[in-house]
């Protein structure tokens, strides 16, 4: 089972596919948004992801208790979700020069639309993939409208039920789509690593059929290397240029030279997974070499008994198993032998 995303293979037979999403973290300019797509190619990682929505596609302009962020919340606590919005999103008019700047150092650059009028901007700008974020999971006209243009979703579970998780795959297949990927993710910011619950992911994969993966919102690359143990196939981690700059996500954002570590240490997690097997590897032969095994450790001659001063274990291999040394104790030698002469029952 595999998903191709701009020209990149994805599934458990290829290295993690890294997404880097900016977010609201170019904090209103530009050209911050520009130098983090330039440190996420330098990075290495794979894909850059933006969010495709204005305050007025996502909610309405009303300061009711409804439509404010709990008092409690550990970063937007009292803030109406209309300016809260309006200080996260990407401004229409920015998606083309950060695409064709994300392009020109080949990255893929893709989206979460979260209205029909955001899947025709980015159709216009050849977006190559769709990303379902987890409240819009149960959307499912829009899910059904992301499927219908014919390229993989990406679709966040967070806060999702199973009957809701199935729902959203179903919509996707019923349309016509099968190149999905289901991602696991806690929906609170940041999240608590307690919270991440990654050996679901082998059954997010079960009840789906899909290719599973993380989108993680708690600090820092163990989440995600964890999960690449587990499965994942495509990590999905906010970035931005320094958590010190403040930002609408800067608090559970990885820095650049985060992102570079989480690049080189996934890959690295997913090689390590190998094989389900159990003994000596190819690059462990001269290991094998020079194991235990007994030797005479003392020039002996014909006739002499074998003792535990001049038969002993030592490396390398090549004389009898050192278990044997029981069984040899109180024999005698029926030739000379010099020491550094591998044990071997012709001897005794």
């Amino acid at each position: 089972m595999s998903v191709r995303i701009g020209g990149h293979a994805i599934g458990p037979e290829h290295r993690p596919f890294v997404i880097a999403e900016m977010s609201g973290n170019h904090n209103g300019s530009l050209d911050r948004a520009l130098e983090i797509v330039d440190a996420v190619a330098a990075s290495g990682a794979q894909a850059l992801k933006l969010q495709t929505y204005t305050p007025d596609t996502i909610t309405i302009d009303v300061d009711t208790p409804a439509f404010r962020v709990s008092d409690g919340h550990e970063l937007w606590g009292g803030e109406t979700l209309y300016s809260l919005y309006q200080r996260a999103h990407t401004p229409w008019g920015w998606h083309e020069p950060i695409f064709e700047r994300a392009r020109s150092h080949g990255l893929v650059a893709f989206s979460s639309p979260f209205d029909p009028t955001a899947v025709e901007l980015l159709e216009l700008l050849g977006a190559p993939a769709y990303k379902i974020a987890s409240s819009e999971l149960v959307d499912l006209p829009l899910v059904e409208r992301c499927a219908r243009t014919g390229k993989p979703l990406i679709i966040s579970t967070g806060m999702g039920s199973v009957s809701e998780i199935t729902a959203a795959v179903d919509t996707a297949r019923a349309a016509g789509n099968d190149q999905i990927v289901v991602l696991g993710c806690t929906a609170s910011y940041p999240a608590d690593p307690a919270e991440s619950d990654l050996r679901g992911l082998p059954l997010l994969a079960g009840a789906t059929g899909t290719l599973v993966g993380l989108s993680d919102h708690t600090p820092g690359i163990g989440a995600p290397l964890a999960a690449v143990a587990l499965g994942a196939c495509v990590i999905e981690k906010h970035v931005t240029l320094s958590r010190e700059d403040g930002g609408v996500d800067s608090a559970f954002s990885l820095e650049p030279a985060e992102l570079a570590s989480l690049v080189v240490e996934s890959e690295r997690a997913w090689s390590a997974l190998g094989q389900a097997r159990i003994g000596a590897k190819p690059s462990e032969r001269e290991g094998l070499r020079l194991r235990r095994s007994l030797y005479v450790v003392a020039d002996v001659h014909q006739g002499d008994p074998v003792t535990r001063e001049n038969v002993r274990s030592i490396r390398p291999a090549g004389g009898l198993p050192t278990a044997m040394l029981e069984d040899l104790l109180g024999r005698t030698f029926r030739a000379d032998a010099a020491k550094g002469t591998p044990m071997s029952w012709d001897l005794v």
